[in-house]
């Protein structure tokens, strides 16, 4: 074998070994998000207030003992067609077809949350795929798989396809009610 050809042979076997383990690190061991507010991501806070509703509240980074978390906290209100705070964080990377689901660190106030995905087919605002989670006042991890999320419409797939991932929200919804849910930890598993 050439010189040429060894060279090729092991720039072909970098390559792969680093993409295999790129993705692989997206969705096994490391986490997506520890709220360490030195490397956390970029996470959007909104509300209803965007389509004329009365909710409100807010969003910050926390601490308790060696968890960094943020937490969401507010007052959710149905009143002007309203009924949601959020927060939510688009990707910059995109996901291989292998992620089975979510895995959450949390907790909260005893009330009912949901996770939001939006994907490359939920073009309007009011489309999402959503699923549920209580929360109790001591940490404890979730995992939802993504063949549970519910379309907001008929007019999406059945079911989210991992690879169209474009944002995750947790999101305090549908209901009146006091909202205040702290996330430590985002996973994505396969």
């Amino acid at each position: 074998m050439s010189l040429r050809n060894k060279y090729f042979l092991f720039a072909c076997k970098f390559l792969i070994v680093a993409f295999f383990e790129v993705n692989i690190g997206m969705a096994s061991g490391k986490p997506f998000e520890t709220f360490d507010p030195n490397k956390s991501r970029n996470w959007s806070f909104f509300t209803d207030g965007v389509m004329g509703g009365v909710s409100s509240g807010k969003a910050y980074f926390g601490k308790s003992g060696s968890d960094h978390f943020v937490r969401l906290e507010g007052k959710v209100s149905t009143a002007n067609n309203g009924g949601f705070i959020q927060i939510r964080h688009s990707l910059a990377e995109y996901f291989d077809n292998n992620i089975k689901g979510i895995s959450l660190k949390v907790r909260g106030n005893g009330e009912k949350y949901y996770i939001f995905i939006r994907t490359t087919s939920t073009l309007l605002p009011w489309q999402f795929y959503n699923a549920s989670f209580k929360t109790s006042k001591n940490w404890k991890v979730i995992k939802i798989n993504l063949d549970t999320f519910q379309p907001s419409s008929s007019f999406l797939r059945k079911t989210i396809k991992s690879s169209s991932i474009r944002s995750i929200g947790i999101v305090a919804y549908g209901r009146d009610h006091k909202a205040k849910v702290d996330i430590s930890e985002i996973y994505f598993f396969k």
